[in-house]
């Protein structure tokens, strides 16, 4: 009764919720889209036409900051042609036909007192020959029309600005800043000089023009047409708060006249001062500089973005000098969107916060039935037995007919909780008998498995004992005449030849230990085969004297072929063998190798010490070649007893290797890879350990890949 209990008051509790939730789900709804479609519609506005809005205005302060620059110009013009019909200068110009040089002067005193007066950076009379002398001046007199005057920018270099006035070339320079998303200025300083000029022809008394008044500013360093454009614009009321406007003036990419401060809200040890010397970024740079065209736009401003508007200047022969520049800071704009969308999200969370409180209030009594339901399912799950009964509501009520259907279900289930119950114990008890049962079987099994697999591997390694062991014994009387016929044949070959047996005492020699590992094999045989009835003398030795050794006796063997031995004899520990059968064992890795690799390749024999827990225990001895590799489903039976993959091979090689390895305690391991070749690693301990009674196969370790090589 407790799982129905669980299971079922958990589902009322869901559903209880869910019927809460999904009333104030449906009610709010409708109401938080509406209320969201607002913000989003809002904020769409705002961004959309507030964001033109800004566009629109910057593009209008630009266009008044156009029209101040020729409004500047057109004042230069009447400022000229007011110093020229003044009474002074008219009457000290008539003079001038009388002492030119001293009324010049004169003109100069009155120019310089004028030039004073009008706020202009040069002032001065320039005679018609001067004018046509001038490379400066000679780019405005064609666009001179009768007596009218001419205005226009100029670029000038430092000597010709010193030319006009030398404290003009002193003015004119500007240390370059480097400045973020701008280009590395590709100089430190500008010395040259942006100057709004204008020429007026001056005419003499018979009408014709002989002399010319030039004038105008330098705009280098000179805040009063920029100040003067951000006032026109930027007035206080016209920007949110903490909003600058900004107004500049460019040489090429550079301020030379600019409101843009260092910075914007300054505090503590910040410098107080404009960013002269700054650079445009590198997009206005490349649209309004490179490609003349007109930038309205989001632009970076020294260190801050601006809602910007750019537009080139040109000077009096129509080429881009560079630019001008309005602009107010963005992030104020930024911040009160911002604060836009909080007010409003704030509304939107208010709204639905006592809309969901109203409906809450207003399903209290729906939700009554529904909490009488749970009650009586926390009941049932704590394993009391009632029932929802009556509601108090209409027969035709919803609510009503689930509780009389649930009080039904509630009567079915137990009966059939109880059924369930029944049957799942007795369910447990034939499942634990036949578990029982059948681990029992599986136990019996395995272990007759694994005693029928001992039993048949004994068997077949008996056989094979059995049949080795006849063998041996017929070949060990078979061999031992003729071998002792040969060895004193030799011996007696020695004696006839006397001092000319020095001449063949290696072949001789060789001959005899040949014979001598003759009757070595043959005893090996019959020790593999019986090995109670030998023992083999165990000595302490060093292993690189026998290796070098075994490396005489394989040379005549493997002569015919185009082998390479390679030596790493690195082992220094000494160990306990006995040296004729480990000789016998190298020379049956190192002749198989050979045979792997058809005659052919590289042969590597190692030896290192043999270290466990950083204590030496033996040496380690590894026959390593480049043949074809043994496949794995053969390298798990190339220590049997005359198993052989070879037509000449008998199968005795690495299984009497095994067998001599193994009974002094030492092991033996192989890897393979298919067409890389394979490695045979020896290990043997310091101190041998002598094992008679554990079968040549106990404890053979192979690892390998497939491969198609063979082995004796």
């Amino acid at each position: 009764m407790s799982f129905f209990s669980n299971m079922f008051g958990v589902s009322w509790q869901q559903m209880q919720a869910k019927v809460r939730y999904r009333i104030l789900i449906l009610t709010l709804l409708p109401i938080l889209l509406t209320l969201v479609s607002l913000v989003f519609i809002t904020i769409y506005w705002n961004i959309s036409y507030t964001g033109k809005q800004l566009f629109m205005k910057v593009k209008a302060d630009l266009t008044v900051a156009n029209s101040t620059l020729i409004t500047v110009q057109d004042n230069q013009e009447n400022q000229l042609e007011l110093v020229m019909e003044s009474w002074q200068f008219q009457n000290d110009f008539r003079q001038m036909d009388k002492d030119p040089d001293a009324e010049r002067n004169d003109l100069q005193l009155v120019l310089s007192k004028a030039k004073k007066e009008l706020n202009l950076d040069f002032l001065r009379l320039v005679s018609v020959s001067e004018a046509a002398a001038d490379p400066d001046l000679r780019q405005m007199l064609p666009h001179i029309d009768g007596a009218e005057p001419f205005s226009g920018l100029m670029v000038l270099e430092p000597s010709r600005l010193a030319r006009i006035d030398p404290e003009l070339a002193d003015r004119a320079k500007v240390t370059v800043i480097k400045t973020l998303r701008a280009q590395e200025p590709s100089k430190q300083e500008e010395k040259r000089g942006l100057l709004s000029r204008s020429l007026l022809p001056v005419t003499s008394q018979d009408g014709n023009v002989s002399w010319y008044l030039d004038g105008g500013i330098m705009l280098n360093r000179d805040t009063r047409i920029v100040d003067h454009i951000r006032d026109l614009v930027y007035d206080k009321g016209t920007l949110p708060e903490r909003s600058i406007g900004t107004v500049t003036i460019f040489l090429d990419s550079i301020r030379i006249s600019t409101n843009v401060p260092l910075h914007f809200f300054p505090k503590g040890k910040d410098l107080q001062g404009r960013a002269l010397g700054s650079l445009v970024s590198s997009e206005v740079r490349e649209k309004v500089l490179n490609q003349g065209l007109l930038w309205v736009d989001r632009a970076f401003v020294f260190n801050d973005w601006f809602i910007s508007a750019y537009s080139p200047l040109e000077d009096i022969n129509g080429k881009r000098i560079g630019m001008i520049y309005t602009g107010f800071s963005e992030s104020p704009f930024i911040h009160n969107y911002l604060l836009n969308i909080i007010e409003l999200g704030t509304i939107l969370m208010l709204v639905l916060l006592v809309s969901g409180w109203l409906v809450y209030r207003g399903a209290y009594s729906l939700l009554q039935p529904i909490e009488r339901i749970h009650h009586v399912v926390k009941a049932v799950q704590s394993g009391r037995n009632l029932r929802i009964g009556s509601l108090g509501l209409d027969s035709d009520n919803e609510l009503s007919n689930l509780a009389e259907q649930f009080d039904r279900m509630l009567d079915l289930l137990q009966r059939r909780n109880s059924q369930i119950q029944a049957a799942a114990e007795q369910l447990e008890v034939k499942v634990e008998e036949r578990t029982r049962s059948l681990q029992e079987k599986t136990e019996e099994l395995q272990a007759n498995v694994v005693l029928l697999n001992e039993t048949r591997q004994q068997l077949v390694i008996n056989e094979k004992l059995t049949a080795l062991g006849e063998l041996t014994a017929g070949i060990a009387h078979e061999i031992n005449n003729p071998t002792a016929v040969i060895l004193g044949n030799m011996e007696l070959l020695k004696y006839e030849l006397g001092d000319r047996a020095e001449d063949v005492e290696e072949e001789i020699e060789l001959v005899i230990q040949q014979v001598g590992r003759i009757s070595t094999i043959i005893r090996s045989l019959l020790q593999y085969s019986r090995p109670g009835e030998f023992n083999a003398p165990l000595e302490m030795h060093q292993i690189t004297p026998i290796i070098e050794e075994m490396l005489v006796l394989v040379r005549h063997s493997i002569q015919k072929q185009q082998v390479v031995l390679n030596q790493e004899l690195n082992a220094s520990y000494p160990i306990q063998v006995n040296r004729p059968q480990l000789l016998q064992v190298l020379i049956n890795l190192v002749v198989n190798a050979a045979h792997a690799m058809d005659g052919k390749g590289q042969i590597w024999i190692r030896t290192y010490d043999w270290v466990q827990k950083d204590e030496p225990v033996g040496v380690k001895i590894e026959v390593e070649d480049e043949g074809k590799g043994i496949p794995e489903e053969e390298l798990n039976r190339i220590f049997d007893p005359f198993y052989t993959t070879r037509k000449d091979g008998t199968g005795l090689g690495l299984s009497l290797s095994y067998g001599i390895i193994k009974r002094i305690g030492g092991t033996i391991e192989v890897s393979s890879t298919v067409g890389k070749g394979s490695l045979f690693t020896i290990g043997l301990y310091h101190k041998a350990i002598e094992d008679q009674s554990n079968t040549p196969y106990e404890g053979l370790q192979l690892t390998g890949k497939h491969s198609d090589m063979s082995r004796d």
